[in-house]
């Protein structure tokens, strides 16, 4: 049985997400257009589970399932789209899970959706310490309970997703950046 961990935000997270991305890159080589550090160990002073987020941006989603063999053979386990259509999700580590893989093809909205939720927990210290000191009170009161941790948080995860969403537009409106690069 998997614990519910979260921990202080760790320095070597930013390492480790540069490690793999440049496994992927070799494993899917022109098919990637870019790979984003996502999830809550890509926001700096964030408490976190210690697993690594990676979201690449592929030209055309049909073609990542050709990959999946290299993907095994580099220690992730393919779940498909595993809920959410349109991804591809990947797991390493088994129930010491130290990665997921989220694939998106260009142009989804769920790029936009991820990039604008780091994003905004980047800019917004308060809400940042809020959401990192909710994750730890139910890691805690749900230690062996994944899925009353994922619906403990997911009132906040929405409202925050809103606000993010909203702030994204308007910055990138001013800024004139239309794309999803980092």
């Amino acid at each position: 049985m998997r614990k519910v961990e979260v921990c202080s935000y760790c320095e070597e997270w930013s390492a480790m997400f540069s490690e793999e991305a440049e496994k992927l890159k070799l494993i899917y080589g022109n098919e990637i257009i870019d790979i984003h550090h996502i999830g809550s160990t890509s926001v700096r002073g964030l408490k976190a589970k210690p697993i690594i987020d990676i979201m690449p941006v592929v030209r055309d989603i049909k073609n990542v399932d050709k990959y999946n063999k290299k993907m095994q053979e580099f220690g992730y386990e393919p779940k498909g789209e595993n809920g959410i259509p349109g991804r591809r999700y990947f797991q390493k580590g088994g129930d010491n899970r130290s990665h997921h893989i989220h694939i998106y093809q260009v142009g989804s909205y769920e790029i936009k959706r991820h990039l604008a939720f780091r994003d905004y927990l980047q800019g917004h210290p308060e809400i940042k310490n809020s959401y990192g000191e909710l994750k730890e009170r139910l890691a805690q009161q749900f230690p062996y309970d994944i899925e009353s941790y994922i619906n403990g948080k997911e009132g906040l995860v929405k409202e925050i997703e809103t606000k993010a969403l909203n702030w994204y537009g308007n910055v990138r409106d001013h800024s004139g950046n239309t794309d999803y690069n980092c």
